[in-house]
């Protein structure tokens, strides 16, 4: 029972961070396919604004997926960090050079400079989620099993590349509907549009994504198919497919406002979760079981306690966060408030102030 409990949680957590984390990689897609220095200004400026307050909290739930797997199914985490060490490995790189460019760019002062680490940290925005998806679908494949050997096969296959451009792909649409409503939040109407646009676009791209995907499911993972296709996986199925058509409305309208929000994370928190359930009782399809990879009885006990409090601390303080991010208490002091006057509207940084979308 306290097995199943970690496991749902374990769960849970995945969904946090495709959600949470998946909306920052997105936000990075839109850097890299802003265009030249002059015509990507405006967006680059709203993404490092909109990021800067929260994107390292993101990483929480990723810290806390890797410290359920191998304390409470280390069975399940010796298989899959042994079978897949070279897609995790790259997605570690990409998240440690992804941080890096997004700290540097900024008070980098020569302009060759901030183009370098804004295409680092661009680039590692795709390759992150892209690996950390491959690698996913590895597992959702059951090419992945107890003592499997690192080899390409296990996180190449057709389920591996689709789960990584689907990763990718949503991380593009949660950024552009995180994007949109941060560009209403800061009064720059041209942005609204812009990023609008691009999460209708990438809602498009994720419904023929979906199509294809269950085909290649059908053919290379015939087990989480069936979960999706029958029972609780296909009402989660059901629900993500209800957020997509509303976040669509919600996006056509004038003024997109937090629902739209709300509808997206839905509909990829739905899908998540779907794939989760359609494995039961399976951490690894067909070959390894919840109970078979959990830990010892008194070790899941204090995993259980120890995970109660952590949410208890830590859940509070993160919805404070994005509390405060979304209404705008957030925001870095210009240079002129910090010399004790001018307006803040009068922003020397590229924001709203600046003028038009060269």
């Amino acid at each position: 029972m306290t097995a199943d409990l970690i496991a749902v949680v374990l769960l849970l957590a995945v969904t946090a961070y495709a959600c949470a984390g998946g909306a920052d990689y997105g936000a990075g897609f839109w850097d890299l396919t802003a265009g030249g220095a002059r015509r990507g200004r405006r967006a680059r400026w709203l993404v490092d604004h909109a990021m800067a307050p929260v994107w390292e909290v993101n990483n929480v739930w990723l810290i806390f997926v890797l410290v359920l797997m191998w304390t409470g199914f280390p069975v399940l985490f010796q298989a899959v960090f042994s079978a897949m060490w070279v897609p995790l490995a790259l997605a570690v790189v990409g998240m440690v050079l992804r941080g890096a460019g997004f700290a540097f760019r900024k008070p980098s002062r020569r302009p060759a400079g901030r183009r370098l680490y804004g295409a680092v940290f661009a680039v590692a925005s795709v390759v992150t989620p892209f690996f950390l998806g491959a690698a996913a679908g590895g597992v959702a494949s059951g090419r992945v099993t107890p003592g499997t050997e690192a080899s390409a096969h296990a996180w190449s296959g057709p389920t591996s590349l689709v789960f990584g451009l689907g990763a990718v792909t949503t991380s593009a649409f949660l950024g552009a509907v995180f994007l949109t409503g941060d560009a209403r939040r800061f009064d720059a109407p041209d942005l609204v549009g812009h990023f609008r646009r691009r999460a209708l676009g990438g809602l498009g791209v994720l419904a023929v994504l979906a199509v294809v995907t269950a085909f290649v499911l059908h053919d290379d993972s015939p087990y989480v198919w069936h979960g999706l296709t029958h029972g609780p996986g296909l009402f989660l199925v059901a629900v993500a497919v209800v957020s997509a058509v509303a976040t669509g409305a919600l996006l056509l309208r004038a003024s997109p406002g937090v629902w739209v929000r709300v509808a997206a994370v839905g509909a990829v928190g739905s899908s998540v979760l779907a794939w989760g359930t359609a494995q039961r009782p399976y951490l690894l399809p067909t070959s390894l079981t919840v109970a078979d990879a959990a830990g010892a009885p008194a070790t899941l006990t204090w995993l259980a306690i120890v995970t109660l409090v952590a949410l208890l601390l830590v859940v509070p303080a993160v919805v404070l966060l994005y509390w405060l991010d979304t209404h705008g208490e957030l925001e870095e002091l210009t240079d002129a408030e910090l010399r004790g006057g001018g307006s803040t509207g009068a922003r020397d940084d590229g924001g709203p102030a600046a003028g038009g979308d060269g």
